[in-house]
């Protein structure tokens, strides 16, 4: 099974990366794109056949390391 989570950061926090990517899409003559937000996915393989245990798992994975839950959200998706 494998879970692909990806993080980024919440509404309201600066994101100086995305920021910089705007512009440069700008000036590259993009002058559609209205915001860019810049977030990192991660791919977790695991050994279970437990859609719901892995889920719980992925969760806490999320909660204790793999983001940082005062300025990120993230989304799980088990496949």
């Amino acid at each position: 099974m494998t879970a692909i989570v990806n993080v980024f950061l919440k509404e309201g926090v600066l994101d100086p990366q995305g920021k910089a990517a705007h512009h440069a899409l700008e000036s590259l003559g993009f002058g559609d794109v209205e915001d860019v937000r810049i977030g990192k996915q991660i791919v977790i393989k695991l050994n279970t056949d437990d859609k719901v245990k892995a889920e719980a798992e992925v969760k806490e994975m999320c909660e204790t390391l793999l983001a940082n839950t005062v300025i990120e959200d993230y989304t799980i998706e088990i496949a």
